[in-house]
């Protein structure tokens, strides 16, 4: 069974950083390329990320391109999502998903 835990939400400031983790289990991790999407208050799912199974291949959303960096350490079965300048309008119930699995996913909250 395909299990993703979402780790590392909270409030920060804009302009502030935050790590988000993702251990996965019940798969073959680093044959699976891997995604970050996000659900803001409201709103539909939008993708963020996705990263091969290597880990040399990564794409971005326009709106976090330059700011987020998706990551993966497949000794480790872990995806990662390193945000950097944050806004508010990056507030979202964050999840990775490999394929169309999600994990319970973990809030950020970006709020001065």
């Amino acid at each position: 069974e395909v299990q993703l835990v979402e780790s590392g939400g909270g409030l920060v400031q804009p302009g502030g950083s935050l790590r988000l983790s993702c251990a996965a289990s019940g798969f073959t991790f680093s044959s699976s390329a891997m995604s970050w999407v996000r659900q803001a208050p409201g709103k539909g799912l939008e993708w963020v990320s996705t990263i091969n199974s290597g880990g040399a291949l990564t794409s971005y959303a326009d709106s976090v391109k330059g700011r987020f960096t998706i990551s993966r350490d497949n000794a480790k079965n872990t995806l990662y999502l390193k945000m950097n300048s944050l806004k508010p309008e990056d507030t979202a119930v964050y999840y990775c998903a490999q394929g169309a699995k999600r994990g319970q996913g973990t809030q950020v909250t970006v709020s001065s």
